[in-house]
């Protein structure tokens, strides 16, 4: 084994045994519901892969602000990019912090009571510092982790991006100091007076699933839909319901 590939072997174990859970702290502390609460970085990091759109909050003009962006993940890294005059990136780039959150809704939670209504959820919240990538090297490889986090093998099979679009675009580095995550994967919590009532009440499953891919009207004639596409539509496509 050479010594470049024995010398990132190290650090990905290195990082692994030393970043199995985050610090908690002040910010990343989960107060309400903390039952529910875990700071697992394997844990945080599966929510993240699930998705491809984070809220990213901020401060412009004394203005709290959130909005949705697209991201990649790399190891303890979330790549965000925009125009250069984006004014979410130039803001967080001023402040050198950020936070982004990501959410996934599993079910409605249909009690008897309204009090007791609820949903089901995966959710992570992040916090880190964050830098300008000015290497152009390093933001195609930031850009190619954004596109490949939607959907993975998709960078290799479209056109390189010209110089004048990299130069154009802003990217930006998030390194995740800490995070914490929430998840309720349980049933109705109703209150024990209300169990005979004749109310119906239980879990509303929701998934978000890929539908057949829709060819562009432009596209030349004899041009297929790629074989990366039809198996990310395979692997995410409606199933069926398999209950009794």
């Amino acid at each position: 084994m050479n010594t470049v590939a024995h010398k990132a072997i190290k650090f990905v174990l290195i990082y692994e045994t030393i970043m199995q859970e985050f610090n908690v702290e002040a910010r990343n502390k989960v107060r309400r519901g903390a039952n529910r609460a875990t700071y697992e970085v394997e844990k945080v990091n599966e929510i993240l892969d699930a998705g491809f759109v984070g809220y990213v909050s901020y401060i412009f003009e004394g203005k709290a602000i959130s909005l949705p962006m697209a991201y990649g993940r790399l190891e303890d890294k979330i790549y965000l990019h925009g125009s250069l005059k984006n004014r979410m990136l130039l803001s967080l780039l001023e402040c050198e912090e950020a936070s982004m959150t990501v959410m996934h809704l599993d079910a409605l939670v249909l009690a008897r009571s309204g009090l007791h209504h609820s949903v089901n959820y995966r959710s992570a919240t992040l916090f880190g510092t964050l830098v300008k990538i000015e290497d152009p090297k390093e933001k195609e490889k930031a850009l190619k982790c954004v596109v490949d986090h939607m959907m993975e093998g998709r960078w290799d099979g479209i056109r390189p991006m010209l110089k004048k679009e990299l130069d154009g675009t802003l990217v930006v580095e998030m390194t995740i100091e800490t995070a914490s995550a929430k998840i309720r994967d349980v049933g109705v919590k109703d209150e024990k007076s209300d169990m005979a009532l004749p109310i119906w009440a239980g879990l509303l499953p929701l998934k978000q699933v890929a539908e057949l891919p829709e060819s562009d009207a432009l596209l030349p004639q004899g041009v297929e839909v790629p074989e990366h596409v039809m198996s990310y539509y395979e692997n995410n496509k409606y199933k069926g319901d398999v209950r009794n």
